[in-house]
């Protein structure tokens, strides 16, 4: 995974880099040329360009500076900000309004709260001429921890970021404020300090590593999956999760739903009809006819359009911790240890629970908050399970702490149905053999990439399903 490290994480990179014998004006010099450079490429010249550069007091400042010198040694027509010196709004205003390309050098990843004085002023006249902006390590205003934002902010259509990736480079609303952004090598190891989990960045190579591939011999039950869901009028879903278990690499998919199954029969997944509670859920029988035949199976996934049922999630809690098979745990299954998830621990095999902010709170008593990666690790380190916390910037962590996160993801999957399929994904990975952590990082990944092959912002989950197999051929 390509590396990523907090803002505290990188600020020790820094200074163990200086013990090492790296002066500061070095690694200043180093990433200023980065800087140069991406302006550089972003224009693709420099004769008759005019450039405005604005320099905090900090590194960050110091990182512009080096980047205007080295500019001006090219021909760019450099003008410098100094933000912080009470600079005359007119001013800045007619910089940039007449330069070509601005760089925001004003604060860096250690930035909170709100820009003001002449920063706000800079990043106003930047959105209001268009200018293309080039932003160094983080747009000023974005929090490089969280992603969050107060305020104006300045809306970069390029970041340079230095040794690692930012985590609020990859959180919205800073990932979308980011535009394209490059990691410039400046000399810094990116091991994060000892004793502290690594972070990573999922990318094609990982997944490609992290799903087996089917062996030579495979047969259809060495990698079968089992799906339990649904209830009265709520069978799509766990129809979706089948059919995408099915197109991610399971040679067998039996889903089971309450009553009648005649709902997700036909095609190539095996319809089953488990006893049904009064009110139309998963009634207590079922749980002794699902482990009669689970152990056939390398995964189980429990969840979809279940309902919440008193009764149904008193079956679901009895079904997930007597399963002796790999679980993923979504939807309304989650809802079956609101307030529980140290329960999980209980289990034997491996769990992956994949919930979104609302089925988090339920789970933990709390919403996600700002903090994505510290809320997946809490929740990880308290069930003993693998995490997958959907969402803008999907994060994955296993209970030791290790975290991935998924640069891909659009508002196309904000609709009914695309969680389902993710489940579908997750379980067919595990089902192949894949360890827990891996197949939910791979499943985030090939779930986001299945998107954009889909190609069009108005998707439905069944989009999704027959644009896996595409994703999963192109690694």
């Amino acid at each position: 995974m390509q590396p990523v490290l907090t803002p505290e994480e990188m600020g020790d990179a820094d200074r163990r880099a200086v013990a090492a014998g790296t002066p500061v004006a070095v690694l200043m010099e180093r990433a200023g040329r980065a800087v140069a450079w991406a302006v550089r490429a972003h224009l693709g010249r420099t004769y008759g360009v005019r450039a405005v550069i604005a320099c905090g007091k900090g590194n960050n400042g110091g990182d512009g500076l080096v980047a205007a010198r080295v500019l001006a040694g090219w021909g760019v027509r450099v003008e410098v900000l100094r933000i912080g010196t009470g600079l005359d709004s007119a001013h800045v205003a007619r910089a940039v309004a007449r330069a070509d390309v601005a760089v925001d050098a004003m604060y860096g990843t250690g930035f909170r709260g709100a820009l003001d004085g002449d920063a706000r002023q800079f990043a106003e006249a930047t959105a209001t001429v268009g200018v293309p902006v080039v932003a160094v390590d983080v747009p000023s205003g974005v929090d490089g921890l969280t992603g969050a934002v107060t305020g104006v902010t300045v809306r970069a259509d390029r970041t340079v970021t230095f040794a690692a990736l930012k985590p609020g480079l990859l959180f919205e609303p800073g990932r979308s404020l980011a535009g394209a952004v490059t990691v410039a090598d400046i000399g810094i190891a990116v091991d994060p300090p000892a004793g502290a989990p690594p972070t990573g960045c999922t990318g094609s190579s990982d997944v490609a590593t992290w799903v087996p591939p089917r062996a030579p011999d495979a047969h259809k039950w060495a990698s079968a999956t089992y799906v339990v869901g649904g209830s009265a009028g709520m069978t799509g879903a766990p129809a979706l999760t089948a059919r995408a278990a099915l197109h991610s690499g399971s040679g067998m998919v039996w889903c089971g739903v309450p009553g009648d199954a005649a709902a997700v029969a036909g095609g190539e997944v095996i319809a089953v009809a488990l006893s049904a509670g009064p009110g139309g859920g998963l009634g207590e029988p079922a749980v002794e006819a699902v482990l009669a035949d689970v152990g056939r199976f390398g995964a189980l996934a429990v969840g979809p359009g279940l309902g919440r049922d008193p009764a149904t999630l008193a079956a679901v809690r009895r079904l997930v911790l007597a399963a002796p098979v790999p679980v993923v745990l979504d939807a309304d299954g989650l809802h079956a240890f609101a307030g529980d998830a140290a329960a999980l621990r209980a289990r034997s095999a491996p769990t992956v629970c994949t919930p979104h902010g609302g089925e988090y709170a339920a789970l933990t008593g709390s919403a996600p908050g700002a903090d994505r990666l510290a809320a997946t690790r809490a929740l990880a380190a308290a069930s003993g399970a693998v995490v997958l916390l959907k969402g803008p910037g999907t994060v994955v962590a296993d209970p030791t702490g290790r975290a991935a996160v998924c640069p891909l993801g659009s508002p196309a999957l904000a609709t009914a149905g695309t969680g389902d399929v993710l489940t579908g994904i997750v379980a067919a990975f595990l089902a192949r053999g894949a360890d827990a952590f891996g197949a939910a990082a791979a499943g985030a990944w090939v779930h986001a990439a299945a998107a954009e092959v889909a190609g069009h912002t108005v998707l439905v989950a069944g989009d999704l399903v027959g644009s896996v197999p595409v994703v999963l051929d192109s690694l």
